[in-house]
This record gives C-alpha cells, structure tokens and sequence, in this order.
C-alpha cells in the first residue's frame, strides 16, 4: 500500500499525541475545554456539598451573585469548545474530558444546583480550592509557557505530566489539613516565645513594610530549612522526589512529598507567628510565594537581568533543579538570592542549565503514591546516594538525572 493509499488514522484516546498542538489544531480548544470542564464540575460540586468539599476560606464566596453565572459561562464554554476540538483532532482525550466534565455536572444540577447544608465546622477537602488555583494557574502560566517558552519543544502534556498533576490535585484538596499541620504546631510550640513588646511593634508598622518583612523572614527561614534538606541523608530522601522532575514548568513546582511540605511551611511560619504579623499582612505574603514558587518553575525565558541578582527568577532557581554537578546545593531561596549571596551558595551563569533531575543516576519513582512511600523504604538504592565531591555513604541521595528530550535553547 503507497503512503497515499494509507488509511487516515482512527479516533482514539490517548493521554500523550503526535499531533499538531499548534492554534487551528483543536488542541487549545480541548485543553481549555478540559480545564473548564473539571473547574464547572468542581464548581458544582462544592455548591451541592459545601460541608464536605468546601474549604472554609472559600464559603463567603458562595453567596455572590456572580458565582453560579461563572459556573454557567465555563461549562457552557467547555461544552463548545471541546465539540470543535473533537471535530478537530484524532486524539478525543480532552473534548471528552471536557464534554465529559460538563455534561455530569449538568446531570448534577448544574449552576442552578440547589446549595446543600453546611455540615459540620468545616471539612478536611478543598474541591473549590482546587478548581480556583487550577483555572487561574492555567490561564496564566498554560499561554506565558507557549509564547515565551525557554524551550519551545517542550509539550504542554510533557513527560510525567500526570504524577505532578497529581501532586497539584492532592496539595490543593488536602489545603485544609495543610494548613492544620503547618499553622497549629507554631501555635502550640511556640505561644511562649511571643512577647507582646514585640507583637505590637510588628503590628502597628504600615501594610507595606509588614510584608516585605515576613518575605525577607519567610525566606531567611526557609533558605536553613531548604539547605537542610539537601544536607541530611533522611530529609535528602524526601526532597529528592522534588528534584527528580526532568522537566522545568509551572506544574513541575507542585511536585513536593507531603512531609516536606508541612515540615517547610510549619518551620517558615514560626518566626512570622512569634513576631506577631497580622492576618492582613498574612494573606498577600501567601498569594506572592504561592505565585512566586510556581512561577520560578516555570518554562519562560525571562532572565529579568535588572533584578536577578536581588529577586528569584526562573533563570536562578531553574539552576537550582540543574542536572550539572557545579550547580549541586546551589541557590536555596525562594524570594531573593540575598541569603544565597550572604552564605556562600549563589550560583548563576550567562546561560539555562542543559538539564534537570537528579544527576549521577535516578532512584525515585514515577507514580505519586510510590513516591510518596520511597523516602521511607527499608532499603535505598546505591544510585540514589548523593554526589557533591565527599563520600557517597555521609550525604543522603544524589541528584542524578536521565538527559532525555529537554536541551538547552
């Protein structure tokens, strides 16, 4: 049979394709099908069951008058959009996703769905959290990556995908219990240290000087606790499975175990409880270091020149996750390079590191849930011990890393 005589390919499902992604391909239109879709239903979802899927942040939220038309509009959206994309492309996976999406939550009620009772204080699930952080996230960093990408080849879908939207999918339903674990250990642990000379010098300083403040104690904080990790064996092992992401995107940042979430956001949260920084400086530090930390992930090739030496940049902490040996331990913080500088780990050439991972040979595995028990079985792989010019047995994992399809731009 010639190559024109070849029968046109068949509809499938499938979570990676060789297809077109470009615009006039259906592929934007099924991916914002599909995100729409997941944020309608979960919209209705937490609508229905507020008690049991709601985070308690989010319920004055339920009462605006906007809300259901917002949940109308994106289904009514996903709907349309996921039919062209379906008409478009060979690979359905994401027109059903969406279509799929849309018409459950239609069988649910929809945006007209009656709101069910508030069961209880408050519940352990964050759906609405969820669906918030993935339509905002999307929509700003899904076209950031596609017209300022540092490596253009680099897919949407890419490889492993699925595991770190799974880790996006657990930190924001678990926000809740999260935000249990990290705040009430302080409150508990640390209530003696508060003085109250102290707590009222923070609190009577101006908003704008308040924030700035807890960025640069948050960070000071977290730079120890980040360097710790990678500097003890038995945390190295839990850090490790951040590390082992070969592939640099906003979504790579939510690759993070759940014992070093909490053991990071409870220790950084104790010097800004002891001081006493009120909620309303509280709430914008949170919304910067949730945007900040995805976007230092993310692939853009922005290098900010003006500011990279005072302000973390993708291009500082993309050296940070570098597979190449001279950026091993290297460029800890989160807000700014100051304490790098300070302590002697700031590591930034003139260019974008070659490769990300762990570098001398991966141990860590692909699934969540393996992953999510590795730093914690019995027996730890050989090539797995960690690398920096000292004795393999002394220092933790090493950070190896498998040089696949990402290269440098």
């Amino acid at each position: 049979m010639t190559r024109t005589e070849l029968p046109p390919p068949r509809a499938h499902l499938s979570l990676s394709t060789l297809e077109p992604t470009g615009f006039g391909s259906g592929f934007l239109s099924g991916l914002v099908s599909a995100v729409l879709g997941i944020g309608g239903l979960g919209g209705v979802l937490t609508l229905r069951f507020p008690g049991f899927l709601g985070a308690a942040e989010l319920r004055p939220l339920y009462g605006l008058a906007d809300v259901r038309p917002a949940i109308a509009l994106a289904l009514l959206a996903s709907l349309l959009l996921g039919t062209i994309s379906a008409c478009l492309r060979v690979n359905k996976t994401l027109a059903v996703i969406g279509t799929g999406c849309t018409l459950l939550a239609a069988l649910l009620g929809g945006s007209q769905v009656p709101a069910g009772a508030q069961v209880g204080h408050g519940s352990w699930l964050g759906v609405d959290f969820f669906v918030v952080n993935l339509v905002l996230y999307s929509a700003v960093f899904i076209p950031l990556e596609r017209f300022f990408a540092l490596r253009p080849h680099q897919h949407v879908f890419r490889g492993e995908w699925v595991v770190d939207l799974t880790y996006f999918f657990i930190n924001a339903l678990l926000i809740e219990v999260l935000t249990l674990l990290t705040l009430q250990p302080a409150a508990v642990l640390f209530s003696w240290a508060r003085l109250a000379p102290v707590t009222g010098a923070v609190a009577s300083l101006p908003l704008i000087v308040q924030v700035p403040a807890i960025l640069l104690i948050a960070d000071f904080t977290q730079y120890w606790v980040h360097r710790a990790f990678h500097r003890v064996p038995a945390l190295w092992r839990i850090h490790a499975i951040h590390h082992s992401a070969e592939n640099m995107d906003w979504l790579a940042g939510s690759r993070l175990h759940l014992v070093d979430a909490v053991v990071t956001r409870g220790l950084t949260y104790v010097p800004i409880f002891v001081l006493g920084f009120p909620q309303t400086a509280l709430i914008p530090y949170v919304f910067i270091v949730a945007a900040q930390a995805t976007f230092i992930h993310a692939n853009v090739r922005w290098e900010f020149w003006p500011f990279r030496r005072f302000i973390a940049t993708p291009a500082f902490h993309h050296w940070h996750h570098s597979a190449e040996r001279e950026a091993v331990d290297r460029n800890f913080a989160v807000h700014t390079p100051l304490w790098d500088r300070l302590f002697g780990t700031y590591y930034l050439p003139d260019r974008w590191p070659a490769a990300y991972g762990l570098c001398g040979g991966r141990d860590v595995p692909s699934r969540w849930l393996t992953q999510l028990v590795y730093p914690f079985r019995r027996k730890q792989s050989s090539s797995a011990t960690k690398s920096t010019g000292r004795d393999s047995a002394t220092t933790g994992t090493t950070r190896g890393h498998d040089e696949h399809d990402n290269h440098r731009n």
